[in-house]
């Protein structure tokens, strides 16, 4: 039978325009869905352009919810990133994201055996940006 796979995840953010402004034209990623539910709500997703049908990241309108503000103040405050995201060629992507302008709180390290940086998406979230060793 079909197995179980990963279909949405979520980054909270605190304003549509400009998580969708930053995600796309800065990290590249493309609207999939966008989506009016009302009482100013949208469902919008993105996706990898090199994986239009994968996995969906999902903007979720949460950042002022108590149990999610306190989540992302801790793990700011830790410089924990909230998730983590595959680049090819880390170095590249990070001279890339830099020149962009993006706020970039680590640079790349080495740490058990992979590469990764850490980047302020402007929404409050820290993300991981990791170049995953190939299987």
């Amino acid at each position: 039978g079909d197995k179980m796979r990963i279909y949405i995840t979520s980054v909270p953010i605190s304003d549509y325009d400009n998580a969708v402004a930053f995600y796309t034209e800065k990290l590249g990623f493309v609207k999939k869905r966008d989506i009016e539910m009302g009482h100013a709500m949208r469902f919008i997703t993105l996706v990898s352009p090199e994986d239009p049908e994968g996995p969906e990241l999902l903007l979720e309108p949460n950042a002022d919810h108590r149990g999610i503000k306190a989540l992302r103040e801790a793990l700011a405050e830790d410089g924990i990133p909230i998730t983590s995201f595959a680049v090819r060629d880390l170095d590249e992507e990070y001279k890339r994201l830099a020149g962009l302008g993006v706020m970039l709180t680590q640079r790349p390290m080495r740490q058990g055996g992979w590469d990764s940086a850490v980047l302020d998406d402007t929404n409050g979230n820290l993300i991981e940006l990791t170049e995953v060793p190939s299987a």
